[in-house]
């Protein structure tokens, strides 16, 4: 008798977020599973579909609610599903979550997973922060399982009442999919390689590099990030900035114009699919956050052995051990901001500790293989598949 292959649908809103699944995919077929990917069309899209083993679903969703897209987005999703006929959707992003869900729930999909990856409605208030909470509710509700990927989203996520805590877990120390920390080895480039990128993105060679990854918008801490330089540029500590990533609105558009008038070098990229050479070219990466998820660009700068100022969002926290791989400092609060960033800036012997405890805390725990096998096994549990013993697991499930 040949035995029937389970089958699995991993759904994201964007094709971008398709970075956030990185070799996920790839790890499942090889542990015996029909992949199929679902996301808004996109070249990420494109090159998994080339991929044996992996099915690759092409279907429009937009970020932000649009009730006739919505409505059409959710008819699209139901086809799929029937016709597909999943054991398992793995839904995550807010409307894929969403719409994967109820689809899932709709056409009677046995296991369905939610993946918390965050919650818009913390800077969200007013009539949005209602509609935002009322559409998590349902996203959770419409699952059959949920996975937060940190334990301090959990918690958050419990406290405001999106469900109730027997029914969202995290597994191993969190994170969605890890970091590859071969890949942000800041010792793969050479001194002379860094000099001359600082040089290519207009910074002086010599002079110290806040670095700052993400989207440009608000609730990233453009503007907390802006007024703690300008109070290091007063003090006159010597520094300069990097920033990784595109502007996203308005917010971001004038966040980006406030840290150009602090009248220090700064370069920026815009979006770049691999930032791991310009985490090479930073001293300290900043990531002055409202909320998040989980802090990925934390562990990939960790893994890059640079030491971190974060703040204490959501998320940010489970990316960082403060004193020991970075400082934080408390959400929105610039001062503190810039007293964490002079400590890391002027004391070297500081800094370069706690880049190396950084990487190997990140190697320990958010190892990309380490994270991709508990959520593998994870899956296969909730499928009643028998647990594999032949690999090390790393970390704990926390309920």
């Amino acid at each position: 008798m040949v035995a029937v292959q389970r089958k699995i649908v991993l759904g994201v809103t964007v094709d971008q977020s398709l970075m956030l699944l990185s070799g996920f995919p790839e790890y499942l077929v090889s542990r015996g599973w029909d992949v199929h990917v679902v996301s808004s069309p996109g070249s990420r899209l494109d090159r998994l579909a080339e991929l044996p083993g992996i099915t690759a679903h092409a279907l429009p969703m937009t970020r932000n609610p649009s009730p006739a897209r919505d409505l059409s987005a959710l008819v699209a999703w139901t086809r799929l599903l029937r016709r597909v006929r999943p054991d398992v959707t793995y839904v995550g992003t807010p409307k894929a979550g969403l719409l994967g869900g109820v689809a899932g729930w709709v056409t009677r999909v046995p296991h369905r997973v939610y993946l918390l990856r965050g919650l818009r409605l913390e800077s969200s208030s007013g009539a949005a922060r209602i509609i935002l909470l009322t559409l998590e509710r349902l996203a959770a509700a419409s699952a059959t399982n949920v996975v937060a990927i940190s334990r301090s989203l959990r918690l958050r996520a419990v406290m405001l009442g999106v469900l109730s805590p027997d029914k969202v877990r995290v597994l191993g120390s969190g994170s969605s999919n890890g970091t590859d920390i071969e890949q942000f080895d800041a010792r793969r480039f050479t001194p002379s390689e860094v000099r001359a990128l600082r040089t290519e993105l207009g910074l002086e060679v010599d002079m110290p590099v806040v670095g700052f990854v993400g989207r440009l918008t608000r609730d990233k801490g453009v503007f907390v990030l802006a007024d703690a330089l300008r109070s290091l540029v007063k003090g006159g500590v010597p520094v300069q900035v990097l920033l990784v990533g595109g502007v996203e609105d308005e917010s971001g558009e004038a966040g980006l114009r406030s840290l150009r008038s602090l009248g220090v070098p700064l370069g920026v990229t815009g979006h770049v699919d691999d930032p791991a050479r310009y985490y090479a070219a930073m001293s300290v990466l900043c990531l002055p956050s409202y909320r998040e998820g989980f802090g990925n660009v934390v562990i990939e700068a960790s893994s890059s052995g640079l030491p971190v100022a974060v703040s204490n969002a959501t998320g940010v926290v489970d990316a960082v051990r403060d004193g020991e791989t970075g400082l934080v400092s408390p959400v929105g609060d610039a001062d503190a901001l810039a007293v964490n960033l002079h400590k890391l800036l002027t004391d070297a012997a500081l800094a370069t500790s706690m880049g190396q405890r950084g990487r190997a805390w990140v190697a320990e725990h958010f190892e990309r293989r380490h994270v991709q096998k508990h959520h593998a096994d994870a899956l296969e549990a909730i499928m009643g598949l028998p647990r594999p013993t032949s690999r090390k697991t790393h970390g704990t499930t926390h309920d």
